[in-house]
């Protein structure tokens, strides 16, 4: 069996959800130690490994990876079918991360292997809890890092080279009106104004979808998570009972109320921190257009909330040029693009290194994974070994 896909079946093969990735990292740290790798974990459970430079003249390159799964700590069953490897279909694979963990791990050893090879030195990262809180990057030392360049092998498809990434804010839309009312006795009254009424006029006015994009993909998004209003409290325990509780909740409340109080909740995605703001700010816009319209009896506040910093683009172009290089090279189709989601490259691209140089990560695909995240999850045997190639072609390429 190749060495690479020998190193990833045994990493599949130890069961790791997030914050239980204890057995895994012992295991990483086993196999980097028994090739003379310095290697450790950090204080919270991260692990560092380094390859010295060869030629202190060149730079070095990170490598980073999580360790968790999405899962949990039953048994992986490990089935070979063909040129995919998955498991029997009773739970996750966890090719997500542990490809990218067994790649560099391999590429390590055969580096520093090679005595002859002139090169900046290699650093390897591999986090914990990426899948649920991120928390393992985030308590990640910045300051202790050497490398300015870093590949975040983390994307689903072979020849992915991902340079920007969207930011996910969360935007609440509260309507409140100052006077409510019998929805018979009061409801010819001017100054009773139906908080509900005023929200859906909102959402009518609100951008959503696709706000804009470029050649890398789209750069700023809108959705709507949900809208409430009225007097849906008296439904909420029958609605938790309920099939249907959307449907129990609208049909169940109270309707004969002149509702004072009504939400909206949004999300925004950008990779760009100038679209974003636009896109705020025309959401509080709006917001005083509907103000005026209603008069002083409507209240309506906008509150945002920072999940994901962006992951901006870097006007430094090193990693594509290499990348494209590389996969000329190795016969491998490079896709540069941007992605509409979240991944460590995010929190590496708004970090320092210890020479306060920002980092400028990319997320690259080194294997076509499918059904991540599922008991259907595969990797394709295959692709994984040439998106290895291409790996080390890509170092080669960063040290001529």
């Amino acid at each position: 069996m190749d060495k690479l896909i020998e190193t990833f079946v045994d990493l599949a093969k130890i069961p790791s959800p997030s914050l239980c990735e204890d057995n895994v990292r012992e295991k990483i740290l086993e196999i980097l130690k028994a090739s003379g790798i310095e290697a450790r974990r950090d204080d919270y459970g991260n692990v560092y490994a380094f390859v010295p430079p060869t030629d202190k003249a060149k730079k070095p390159l990170l490598l980073s990876a999580h360790m968790d799964v999405v899962g949990d700590e039953t048994p992986v069953n490990i089935v070979f079918r063909g040129n995919i490897i998955e498991t029997d279909k009773t739970r996750t694979l966890g090719a997500d991360d542990k490809a990218g963990i067994a790649a560099a791990i391999v590429l390590a050893q055969e580096i520093s292997a090679d005595k002859n090879l002139a090169h900046g030195g290699l650093e390897l990262v591999f986090t914990r809890d990426e899948e649920q809180g991120m928390s393992g990057i985030n308590n990640l030392d910045f300051s202790s890092l050497e490398s300015e360049y870093i590949l975040v092998l983390d994307s689903s498809e072979l020849g992915k080279f991902e340079v920007s990434g969207a930011s996910y804010t969360k935007l609440d839309v509260t309507v409140k009106t100052k006077i409510g009312g019998h929805s018979g006795l009061d409801i010819g009254k001017k100054d009773r104004i139906n908080a509900a009424k005023v929200i859906a006029d909102y959402v009518k006015l609100a951008p959503i979808g696709v706000i804009n994009e470029d050649e890398l993909g789209i750069v700023t998004s809108a959705n709507l998570g949900c809208i409430v209003a009225g007097g849906v409290e008296r439904t909420l325990k029958g609605a938790a009972k309920s099939k249907n509780p959307i449907e129990y909740m609208a049909k169940n409340c109270t309707d004969n109320v002149i509702n004072t109080l009504a939400c909206a909740h949004y999300s925004i995605r950008s990779s760009n921190v100038w679209f974003e703001k636009e896109l705020i700010d025309a959401y509080k816009n709006i917001a005083e257009e509907i103000k005026k319209q209603y008069g002083n009896g409507v209240e309506i506040t906008i509150e945002t909330t920072e999940h994901l910093k962006p992951f901006e683009k870097s006007d430094d172009n090193t990693l594509i040029n290499i990348g494209r290089e590389a996969a000329k090279r190795t016969g491998i189709k490079l896709d540069v693009s941007s992605f509409h989601a979240g991944a460590e490259t995010h929190i590496y691209a708004n970090e320092r290194n210890k020479y306060s140089k920002q980092f400028k990560p990319v997320l690259a695909g080194i294997a076509n994974i499918k059904n991540m995240h599922s008991n259907d999850e595969m990797i394709d045997a295959n692709s994984y070994l040439e998106g290895y190639k291409f790996l080390k072609e890509f170092f080669l390429e960063f040290n001529r």
